[in-house]
């Protein structure tokens, strides 16, 4: 999902941006710069006026290459991040809003504009340890641009115009960043932040509803648990989003509200109401479920209560396993060890010597591995963050706090399709955080 609702933004971030240079020129009162060679006067004007924004990049690059030192370098730079952002170049654009930065690292444009395009990269890697390089450094950029001064002889009004355009950029930026770094608290101040400076029509498109997916994202993975404004704000995203992500959103909003309440009785209502309004009413609340048995005794139900454990479904044996008493755990684990098999589930981290994967619902909807696939051979390609696979691999040894299970020898099954490990979809053992 975060791929494909980033490329959407561009459209967003290239008309906030581009428009951002207008208003300040409406707005100075600095008066105009003289160029006193006339070459280079001439340079400049034929340059600003060219009719379409590939052309207008190719004369700014000529100029800034015949004039390096020009008294007009930075406006000529803020001309060409213009023209590349209008194109969708934006690794030129980058580059270009880097220049402006080193002349003045108050230019609100350019910190937008690197903001935006550096965690759009970021949205892209496939390993979080590349990701957080660009999201601490587009977070950065980001606090500059929230306290960025207006420039000398601005019109306030028109740069308070301005900044309300770009501070939605400048929150979200921070709240990834957050995100990313497991600071929950501060992903969901700045996400709501950023949601609440969007007007509406932007909070229901593009990366308003990606990042109400991030926020309710963000309520479920803090420690305690939000669970009923994490399902706000996933159903609020499902109301808005686009399909596939629609459906996939949908099931994760009623996965936490069922968890959570115990049924989905109640749950249109919730949806209702959250695709009405961007915040819950006041006094919101979904009714608790029932206090069920602990998870140690729902392990051991289900050791006692399973004739030939080697027939419970792999799920049931991993939750024996990280919840299960030692002796209960280490009856499952004798049926599994050295044994291979095939084990499919969703990406969560991979190098080309080891994949995480989300086997369990309970990890899938957390977004938190519970195998580790330690591979025969290096992948030649490590699977994308969030895809699906299949490896058949060796269970090794296993760890219950936190829970993981750790497999040897992995490796990606045959070309021809293979029957996938019986997955129960058993919830009697799911227990509210």
């Amino acid at each position: 999902m975060k791929k494909v609702l980033y490329i959407s933004v561009l459209a967003l971030a290239s008309s906030v941006i581009s428009a951002a240079p207008m208003m300040l020129a409406q707005s100075s009162n600095q008066g105009t710069i003289t160029i006193k060679d006339a070459a280079e006067a001439n340079a400049y004007n034929s340059a600003i006026s060219q009719p379409t924004p590939q052309a207008k990049a190719a004369s700014a690059e000529a100029f800034l290459q015949q004039y390096p030192n020009s008294i007009v370098k930075q406006q000529m730079l803020e001309v060409l991040m213009d023209a590349y952002t209008q194109t969708g170049n934006t690794d030129k654009a980058l580059a270009t809003a880097r220049k402006v930065l080193q002349i003045d690292p108050t230019d609100m444009r350019a910190l937008a504009l690197s903001a935006y395009v550096l965690r759009s990269q970021a949205g892209q890697k496939t390993n979080p340890a590349d990701a957080q390089p660009l999201l601490d450094e587009a977070a950065k950029d980001a606090q500059a641009g929230l306290t960025a001064p207006p420039p000398t002889g601005a019109d306030a009004v028109n740069f308070e115009k301005m900044k309300a355009a770009v501070t939605p950029l400048f929150d979200g930026a921070i709240a990834a960043d957050d995100l990313e770094k497991k600071d929950y608290p501060n992903a969901i101040k700045y996400f709501l932040d950023e949601l609440k400076a969007m007007p509406p029509a932007q909070q229901t498109a593009g990366s308003g509803i990606q990042d109400t997916y991030l926020l309710g994202q963000a309520y479920i993975q803090e420690q305690p648990q939000d669970i009923v404004n994490g399902v706000w704000y996933l159903a609020r995203a499902a109301a808005y989003a686009p399909e596939p992500f629609k459906d996939e959103i949908q099931k994760a909003a009623q996965y936490w509200y069922k968890k959570y309440h115990g049924g989905t009785d109640g749950f249109d209502d919730v949806q209702t109401q959250a695709k009405a309004s961007l915040m819950p009413p006041s006094g919101f609340t979904i009714k608790p479920a029932p206090p069920p048995p602990s998870p140690q005794e729902l392990a051991h139900t289900a050791v006692t209560s399973t004739p030939d454990l080697k027939t419970m479904a792999l799920t049931d044996k991993e939750f024996v396993l990280a919840n299960g008493t030692p002796d209960d755990a280490s009856k499952v684990w004798d049926t599994m060890k050295e044994l291979t098999t095939k084990v499919p589930g969703k990406v969560i981290s991979a190098t080309a010597d080891s994949v995480q994967l989300a086997v369990s619902d309970d990890a899938q909807q957390s977004n938190k591995a519970d195998f580790t696939i330690n591979m025969k051979k290096p992948l030649k390609t490590p699977p994308a963050i969030g895809s699906t696979v299949t490896y058949i691999a060796t269970f090794d040894s296993y760890t219950q706090t936190p829970p993981m299970i750790i497999m040897k020898d992995g490796e990606a099954p045959p070309s021809t399709k293979p029957h996938a490990v019986h997955r129960t979809t058993t919830r009697h053992h799911t227990t509210p955080q």
